[in-house]
């Protein structure tokens, strides 16, 4: 059975007036990686400092391993947070750093050496406790702020876009140190972000959010295969999205094409958007193809050729392939059913799923036969 670490119950929170979170409820498991994914302003980080109590809720409950905290001062709770500029003291050495909270609770001396030696071995960092924290790379200067949050042994650890500071190569490294630093501890991590690959790679869950509301909740596979609209399919990664028709269950119309999906629970001749990923077009012959279209333009991206194209109805086609194109030639295209997804206008996060679930059995049927 699993059990909830955070609970929100119809959390609001304004400043001058203004709504940045709107009543939101959601809870989190013990032990699991979420992420809070959405552009500025749409209130993940103020989501994370009510966690923390450094911030309080106008209205709603928040509750922590099933302890009501709404209104608790944040050294009452067991929440830990790692900042985006890790907040580090440069006058300290990592052991001070490390020890900090150690020290404030006036834990005795050995049992603090031997909980700060378990801490920097956690990060990887062993031996560097005598290290002058400008002496650190950025990557280090993480761990340590890391090692300070994990040594209180918190319930939660909070980390508020700890890694966007580093390059691409060390911030791709510190992903997976993270993810296999939370898996050992077995802690509940909530990590912010509003870098899509990041949060699809490190998460047991994804909160997609937007203007002060969770939009979609999900593990990243769901959150990338099945957005549940225009908003989602648009943020989480690069996406071709074109108005359509249903015509009935498990066909569609969009682009001037009826093609056959393995969407179904919509009423006939509804209008809907059409989402179909770069990825999952593939580039045929012109006598086999669904759609020709004419390129525009192509880049390399190292394990694809990223190609733009229109069709002959003026629509604008974004392909990844392995294939290269010709700039100024027409190239067939053809989709499978299962890589067409359908999206409804308005519908909600429940709807969305119980339609779901209620064709998922026969939709894997038909998608063994395509």
């Amino acid at each position: 059975m699993t059990q909830n670490m955070i609970e929100f119950h119809q959390v609001a929170k304004s400043f001058d007036g203004n709504k940045v979170l709107k009543d939101i409820s959601f809870s989190i498991e013990k032990g699991k990686f979420y992420t809070l994914l959405g552009p500025s302003g749409c209130g993940k980080t103020t989501i994370l400092r009510l966690i923390a109590g450094f911030l309080s809720a106008d209205t709603g409950d928040i509750i922590l391993n099933d302890e009501k905290v709404t209104d608790l001062p944040p050294n009452q709770r067991r929440v830990n947070t790692v900042f985006q500029d890790y907040a580090l003291f440069p006058h300290m050495n990592v052991e001070d750093n490390v020890a900090f909270g150690l020290n404030l609770k006036k834990v005795p001396k050995d049992e603090k050496t031997r909980r700060v030696r378990e801490a920097l071995k956690m990060v990887r960092l062993e031996g560097y406790e005598k290290r002058q924290i400008h002496e650190m790379s950025g990557g280090q200067r993480q761990r340590v702020a890391i090692a300070r949050a994990i040594i209180n042994e918190p319930d939660v650890l909070l980390l508020d876009e700890p890694l966007s500071a580093l390059d691409l190569k060390l911030r791709t490294e510190m992903q997976y140190e993270l993810r296999a630093l939370q898996q050992r501890l077995g802690i509940t991590f909530v990590f912010v972000t509003h870098d899509q690959e990041e949060a699809l790679a490190m998460s047991d869950y994804v909160f997609v959010m937007s203007d002060g509301r969770i939009v979609q909740k999900g593990t990243p596979l769901d959150i990338y295969d099945e957005p549940i609209n225009h908003f989602v399919a648009d943020f989480v990664g690069e996406t071709n999205i074109f108005d359509g028709t249903m015509i009935d269950d498990y066909l569609v119309k969009f682009c001037g094409e009826e093609l056959n999906c393995v969407d179904a629970g919509i009423p006939k001749n509804e209008a809907i958007e059409v989402v179909i990923r770069p990825e999952d077009i593939e580039i045929v012959p012109i006598d086999e193809a669904q759609f020709v279209v004419e390129v525009h333009s192509q880049l390399f991206r190292g394990v694809h050729y990223e190609i733009n194209c229109t069709d002959q109805s003026g629509n604008s086609w974004m392909i990844h392939s392995t294939k290269q194109a010709t700039v100024g030639t027409q190239v067939g295209i053809s989709i499978t059913p299962p890589a067409i997804h359908v999206m409804r206008f308005n519908e909600s996060e429940e709807e969305f799923y119980h339609r779901l679930e209620r064709y998922s059995k026969e939709d894997d049927t038909r998608e063994e036969d395509f």
